[in-house]
C-alpha cells in the first residue's frame, strides 16, 4: 500500500475558469506543401464546395457545408483510401455565435495520412447520418445527439447511449451545470424510492470526491463499523475484518495484517 495524502482540496483551484475558453490555434500551413493532400482536397474541390483548407498538425482539415457531409465522407471513403472514420463529434459554439462544430476524423491506412472533415451548423439544426458508410458512427452519433442534443438524421436508433433514455438536458454542453441541475440531484432518488420520499433521503450529492464518512449504512468505516442508524462518536474499537474463507482459497495466501507494510517508494 502506498502513503496515503490527504486530498481535501483536490477541487478548491480548477486549472481554467472560463468554461467558454477556447484555446490558441496552432500554426497552419498550405495544403499546396503536401503533394499527397493536394490531390485529394483537389478531387474534392470537382465535386464539392469547399470553404475553407488548410494543414495544421500534419494533417489537412476540409471545412464544406453541412448538407454535403455524407457526399464527402463517401468521396473519402471510395475514391480517396480513407477508409477509416476514426472519430467525430460536435464542439459547443453556442454562446460565441450560436453554433457547433462537427468533425469527423478520416484515416488512410495505404496513404498513412489523416482529414479532418469540419463543417459548422446552427443550433438546432440536424446533420446527415454516415453510419450507413462506416459502421464506427453509429455510437459516435448516439453520443453526439446524448452529449449535445444533435440528430442525425437516417440513423437506425436515434437513441440515448450513456444517459438513460429520459434524461434532461445535454452534459457536453458548455451551459450544463458541472454537477448537473436539480433534474440531476433527484433523478436516482425518485426513480428508486419515489418523489415522496424527497423529503426524507434528500438530494444526490454529486461531487464524486466526496465521501461521507458518516452516511447512514457507514460503509466508508472500514474497522471502526457501528450498527445501522447508531451515532458516531468517534470513540470506536478498531474491529478486525477477515476477507477470506476460513478454509483458505487454493494457492491463494492469506492476507496477515499484521505483517504488512506501507510501501514508501512510488517507483517500487
Amino acid at each position: 500500500m502506498r502513503t496515503y495524502k490527504p486530498k481535501d482540496d483536490v477541487q478548491k483551484k480548477a486549472y481554467y475558469t472560463d468554461r467558454f475558453y477556447v484555446a490558441p490555434q496552432v500554426p497552419k500551413s498550405d495544403v499546396e506543401s503536401d503533394e499527397v493532400f493536394a490531390k485529394d482536397l483537389e478531387a474534392i474541390k470537382a465535386k464539392f464546395e469547399v470553404l475553407d483548407a488548410y494543414i495544421q498538425v500534419e494533417q489537412m482539415v476540409v471545412w464544406i457545408k453541412p448538407e454535403d457531409n455524407y457526399g464527402v465522407i463517401e468521396l473519402m471513403r471510395d475514391e480517396l483510401e480513407y477508409t477509416q472514420l476514426s472519430e467525430l463529434s460536435a464542439i459547443d459554439f453556442i454562446a460565441q455565435r450560436d453554433e457547433f462544430e462537427i468533425f469527423y476524423q478520416m484515416l488512410s491506412m495505404n496513404k498513412r495520412k489523416r482529414v479532418r472533415i469540419k463543417m459548422s451548423i446552427k443550433n438546432g439544426q440536424a446533420v446527415n447520418s454516415v453510419e450507413k458508410l462506416f459502421r464506427s458512427a453509429d455510437w459516435s452519433e448516439r453520443e453526439m445527439y446524448d452529449m449535445f442534443g444533435i440528430v442525425a438524421n437516417g440513423h437506425p436508433f436515434m437513441k440515448r447511449i450513456l444517459m438513460p433514455y429520459d434524461w434532461q438536458g445535454h452534459p457536453l454542453l458548455k451551459s450544463y451545470p458541472l454537477q448537473g441541475d436539480e433534474f440531476a440531484a433527484w433523478y436516482e432518488v425518485d426513480k428508486i424510492f419515489g418523489k415522496e420520499a424527497r423529503d426524507i433521503v434528500g438530494p444526490e450529492l454529486r461531487d464524486t470526491s466526496r465521501v461521507d464518512r458518516y452516511d447512514s449504512t457507514r460503509f466508508a468505516r472500514l474497522g471502526h463499523e457501528v450498527p445501522f442508524g447508531a451515532e458516531v462518536k468517534g470513540d470506536e474499537p478498531v474491529t478486525e475484518q477477515s476477507y477470506q474463507e476460513e478454509g483458505g482459497v487454493f494457492l491463494v495466501k492469506k492476507l496477515d495484517k499484521a505483517s504488512s507494510v506501507v510501501v514508501d517508494d512510488p517507483q517500487r
